[in-house]
């Protein structure tokens, strides 16, 4: 827990860090509205045109139903989208525009909470709509035409330039990931680095790196108890994206590059992704090669492997005595994204425990408030927590004793609220209690 506080009073700083470039109104105005038309395709022009204002997205929103706020309803989110696809790329625009006023600076500033603070681009509220708008993908490009403006938060900004320019995150890079291995190799758990050739190559996260070394270890047991040929690899270890959470492709892409780059020069055929939920669709979605074609090796979350091999009768797990009560916290990314559903599960039954499902579940549980680099903006905090207080009582109604999580953020936004509220409910990672049940 002091390291855990540590990390949110460095969350604190990050706006000291930022390098904000200064601009004028009008230029922000500009580079908003570029980026906007840039991005639309047919596919977001017929998402704007589609939503039909049913109100369901709404009440599928974690952010508007703790808030009753209309201002963060999922729809209202799209509006600077919509309104310039009207003014200049629609059917009628020539008409439309005497009547449709232009995107104003105060209206980015104003849209910079809703796509920031109030929104983890958790897909629930795409998931219910009739229409099925892609909201998730409508925000994110509201991101990238704010990180344009100069309006991207200080603390996404900040790690996004750390991450770009340093290559590191909070100040980890390969030294920082050396000291951790060496530690681990001190207890007794090897981790090889840098080896030449491997079929798997693991990345980590600088949450792993700081404070949940057990994760990072219990990764390296499993893998070596299967006997795996695997292996970290120094040059391309962060799994965490900055440039996808803050909304600028370009970082997002280099980010990505440096993983890609890595595996395809040991001849990783698996690369397993950390407990981290938006580093899967930042690698699993979005990555490509430089040539644009598919990579050719899998991505797969750390969880999604470790139900694999359980399923596959690879990995044997010792069970549990009788009475532990857990309940799975699906992460938003690996479950409505990315469809790790049944995996998770699957290791959580191999081990014995009492498994109680929240309701609603899987695809339709609600995200815990903390993703999309929401844990890390500062004045977000009390959206945060009243979002968290959903998930809170979701859990309480289960009986469970115990929360299991598959993605560092979750497992952050839920430390965050359980020490707010002194919550008395366990907070596991699935990995950690798969590894805790390896045969001696």
């Amino acid at each position: 827990m002091n390291v855990f506080h540590g990390f949110l009073e460095a969350i604190r700083h990050l706006p000291e860090m930022a390098r904000i470039e200064p601009m004028e109104d009008a230029e922000r105005v500009a580079r908003a509205k570029g980026v906007m038309r840039a991005k639309m395709d047919r596919s977001l022009a017929l998402d704007l045109e589609a939503c039909v204002s049913c109100g369901y997205c709404s009440e599928a929103c974690h952010v508007y139903r703790a808030t009753d706020d209309p201002r963060f309803a999922p729809s209202r989110k799209l509006d600077l989208l919509r309104r310039l696809h009207q003014r200049e790329t629609a059917a009628f625009a020539p008409v439309m525009r005497l009547f449709t006023p232009d995107i104003t600076a105060d209206d980015l500033r104003e849209w910079q909470e809703l796509v920031y603070d109030g929104c983890t681009e958790c897909g629930r509220c795409s998931l219910v709509c009739p229409m099925g708008v892609n909201t998730a993908r409508g925000v994110n490009v509201m991101r990238e035409a704010l990180y344009e403006a100069g309006l991207a938060p200080p603390e996404l900004l900040a790690v996004a330039q750390e991450q770009a320019g340093r290559g590191t995150v909070f100040g980890v890079g390969p030294a920082e990931l050396k000291a951790a291995v060496a530690a681990l190799a001190a207890q007794g758990v090897a981790l090889p680095l840098d080896l030449p050739r491997a079929d798997v190559m693991v990345v980590t996260t600088v949450i792993d790196v700081l404070l949940y070394h057990d994760a990072l270890a219990a990764t390296a047991r499993i893998l070596n108890h299967l006997g795996v040929s695997w292996t970290l690899r120094s040059a391309g270890f962060e799994a965490a994206n900055f440039g996808l959470l803050a909304g600028n492709e370009a970082l997002q892409r280099a980010a990505s590059r440096r993983i890609v780059d890595e595996a395809l020069a040991i001849g990783a055929t698996t690369v397993i992704l950390p407990e981290c939920g938006h580093a899967y669709p930042a690698l699993r979605w979005e990555g490509r090669l430089d040539d644009g074609r598919p990579l050719p090796f899998e991505v797969l979350a750390a969880s999604e492997y470790v139900g694999r091999e359980v399923t596959a009768g690879r990995l044997k797990l010792e069970r549990l005595p009788p009475g532990k009560r857990v309940t799975y916290h699906d992460a938003c990314k690996l479950a409505r994204h990315g469809g790790v559903v049944q995996e998770p599960r699957a290791a959580l039954r191999a081990i014995g425990v009492d498994l109680r499902e929240t309701e609603p579940t899987a695809e339709q549980n609600w995200c815990c408030g903390g993703g999309a680099g929401t844990f890390l903006i500062n004045r977000a905090a009390p959206l945060r927590h009243k979002a968290w207080a959903i998930k809170r009582d979701q859990v309480d109604a289960t009986g469970a004793d115990t929360v299991v999580v598959s993605c560092g953020s979750c497992r952050l936004n839920l430390m965050a609220g359980a020490e707010a509220d002194a919550w008395p409910v366990e907070i596991r990672s699935l990995v950690e209690m798969a590894a805790a049940q390896l045969p001696s």
